[in-house]
């Protein structure tokens, strides 16, 4: 999949603490809070890149395990080109939101004039790991999926 580069102050919001940066085995927990299967997952911490490694089940899956990574509190990269993905399928791009933005305005943005009603296609892309779509804030990544034909 790649490298993701993600902003390390902009996750403390989400991982819901203090100003303390993530340690690896506080990610492995986010991952596993958020449902997903950390069993076959290696999370190494150098700094702020993690590297992830292991096996997913799915494309969304994996996408949905590096946002919970990488939007942690001290995070600046994921790197996944460890990570194996059983049932690969089209990849999402991921967007860095920026002050003013709304999911209507970031649907319209990707989707096309008159597409905004389709945030709900990114609400659902990005739970879990975002808790509340309605509080996004400026620095968090979230995925974009493909629309559907």
């Amino acid at each position: 999949m790649g490298l993701f580069s993600f902003i390390k102050e902009a996750g403390q919001k989400l991982f819901g603490g203090g100003a303390q940066a993530a340690t690896a085995d506080a990610l492995k927990t986010e991952v596993q809070n958020n449902g997903f299967d950390a069993s076959k997952l290696q999370i190494d911490l150098q700094g702020d890149k993690v590297k992830l490694s292991g096996q997913a089940m799915t494309q969304e899956q994996a996408e949905k395990i590096i946002l919970s990574l990488g939007n942690a509190i001290g995070v600046a990269e994921v790197d996944t080109s460890g990570l194996k993905v059983d049932q690969p399928g089209t990849e999402s791009t991921f967007y860095t939101v920026k002050k003013g933005d709304t999911l209507w305005k970031i649907a319209e943005e990707h989707y096309g004039k008159g597409q905004g009603a389709k945030y709900t296609e990114i609400v659902k892309a990005n739970t879990p790991p975002v808790k509340n779509p309605d509080l996004i804030q400026p620095g968090w990544v979230l995925r974009i999926p493909p629309l559907a034909a």
